[in-house]
């Protein structure tokens, strides 16, 4: 199955017109970014609190999962947060399991049910204002079934301050809906990403390919409170950092790996 990803990753490079050099024995090997045991490696950034505060121990640990709970919170008051790995990446292959638990937290937003997200090409957490509610960046959004026997894919896009190509130009919507099954609360669900710098971007869910864009750049809005000397629009985004996502409801990740593509693309 990666051999095939990574085919059609050389083709769709190549008429892109863009260098590639694609051998198997480059591709590096998968290394872990949770060691199962802690978040030692991540930064920290809810909405509202300064970066590194674990408000409500909102990130977790326990039994080698990474938990988001609410237990300690009273009204969710727009509190949305994200774990931070340590350090930016640009052309890799990011792998990980998730699944949604329990219930939506008090005052979150009804469209925060069963909805969560991987962020990456992120600013740096560091430089984001106490009052920020959104890292500039693009979403890996996960959804789970309603129970109503509506479909609900999950390995959708958003875009936070960004905007991404899609079917050769600038898409016009906030969020890109995949195609991908629908997966119902409580159920592990496997998710991939391939990021190529600024080249192209794909969501796997369960090995299938489900999203495809690329020209992932600076623009948009729905990202509120920032340091406008951080948003430049129009600027492509081929770097940035990863982030599991905490709006209200509460999520596990578990099993997350990334393989460095950067000498293979």
């Amino acid at each position: 199955m990666k051999k095939s990803i990574y085919a059609v990753l050389f083709v769709c490079l190549a008429l892109m017109g863009c260098k590639s050099h694609v051998s198997q024995k480059n591709i590096g090997e998968w290394k872990p970014l949770f060691n199962g045991k802690d978040i030692h490696d991540w930064f920290v950034k809810i909405h509202h609190h300064e970066v590194g505060e674990n408000f409500g121990n909102t990130f977790r640990v326990e039994d080698g999962i990474i938990k988001i709970r609410y237990d300690q919170y009273e009204d969710f008051n727009d509190q949305f947060g994200h774990l931070y790995y340590k350090t930016p990446f640009s052309y890799y292959h990011l792998k990980f399991e998730y699944k949604f638990a329990g219930e939506l937290q008090r005052g979150a937003p009804e469209y925060t049910l069963l909805n969560s997200g991987v962020m990456f090409h992120s600013q740096d957490p560091r430089t984001m204002l106490k009052e920020q509610d959104w890292p500039i960046s693009v979403e890996m959004q996960l959804l789970a079934g309603l129970g109503d026997g509506e479909p609900r894919p999950t390995g959708n896009m958003c875009s936070p301050g960004t905007n991404v190509v899609y079917q050769g130009k600038i898409a016009a919507s906030h969020c890109l809906n995949s195609t991908s099954k629908t997966y119902d609360k409580d159920q592990w669900v496997k998710a991939e990403l391939i990021v190529l710098g600024d080249s192209l971007i794909q969501h796997i869910i369960e090995g299938d390919v489900v999203l495809e864009y690329s020209k992932p750049q600076i623009g948009g809005g729905t990202a509120n409170g920032f340091d406008p000397k951080i948003k430049i629009d129009g600027k492509l985004l081929s770097s940035g950092f990863i982030a599991l996502q905490s709006e209200g409801q509460p999520v596990d990740f578990r099993n997350i790996y990334i393989k460095d593509l950067s000498k293979t693309f």
